[in-house]
């Protein structure tokens, strides 16, 4: 067995782990991806998400470097831009090499096309619009990419309060919502790190440390709720913490 097929194989088995048995159609599409794009579903390149596809931006920021991508360069377009509003407009050309004249990409978001876990976060969904859709073109992937698309917002509720006992102070997150922490994360296999970054930027604070006991009882409750209902969205949401957005100037 060669180490293509093998690796294919590894990783079909682990899309049929979480996202259960694919139809023909699925597995069509996924051996394209894996073979001819050299996407991964252990790395995080793909989610399938209701009987489709998609892409993510660590998939695509992956292929860009195989692919000895040349630079990129990220601009807003001010005229569809409304800070106070919170709507964002960027326009992102990618170069596949040095002589390459570019391949554009337009993205945008305002409170209405994303998830209400990420208002305030408007600019930057905008530009990962941007960049994911100019790579897309430049790499010849017709997929759509997730962070294209919005997900579906989760309302935030709050945990009843509760006693404080003499262990303790009630200024922490307590013994009891760290142990909650935990066994949500591992009954979803959910990394450590990546959710700690988005509990911070969740509460809002430079540090989970600073935040308040209801602020992260808030997140706890969200985390578990999000894991529970829409597991896919919820990894995506994580991704997005994976790797910092940056310009890249050819």
């Amino acid at each position: 067995m060669s180490h293509k097929i093998k690796a294919l194989q590894e990783e079909l088995a682990q899309a049929e782990k979480v996202w259960g048995p694919l139809a023909e159609s699925a597995i069509a599409s996924f051996t394209t991806l894996v073979s001819v794009h050299r996407l991964s579903v252990v790395a995080g390149h793909l989610l399938y998400l209701n009987n489709h596809w998609y892409v993510t931006h660590a998939g695509l920021l992956c292929l860009a470097n195989r692919r000895r991508c040349a630079g990129i360069r990220v601009w807003t377009v001010r005229a569809f831009c409304n800070p106070a509003a919170g709507r964002w407009a960027f326009r992102a050309t990618v170069y596949k090499s040095r002589t390459c004249r570019g391949f554009v990409g337009y993205g945008d978001a305002d409170p209405s096309n994303v998830s209400a876990l990420v208002r305030g976060a408007e600019m930057r969904v905008a530009e990962t619009r941007a960049v994911n859709r100019a790579l897309r073109k430049a790499y010849g992937i017709g997929l759509c990419s997730v962070e294209e698309i919005g997900t579906v917002p989760i309302p935030a509720e709050k945990f009843p309060p509760q006693k404080v006992n003499g262990n303790s102070n009630g200024n922490g997150s307590g013994p009891k919502v760290r142990d909650r922490l935990c066994q949500i994360i591992r009954q979803h296999k959910l990394d450590p790190e990546l959710v700690k970054a988005y509990a911070v930027d969740f509460c809002g604070t430079k540090s989970l440390r600073e935040a308040s006991r209801e602020q992260v009882e808030n997140f706890v409750h969200q985390l578990a709720d999000w894991a529970g209902k829409d597991r896919n969205a919820l990894l995506c949401q994580l991704n997005s913490y994976s790797h910092p957005k940056q310009e890249v100037v050819a």
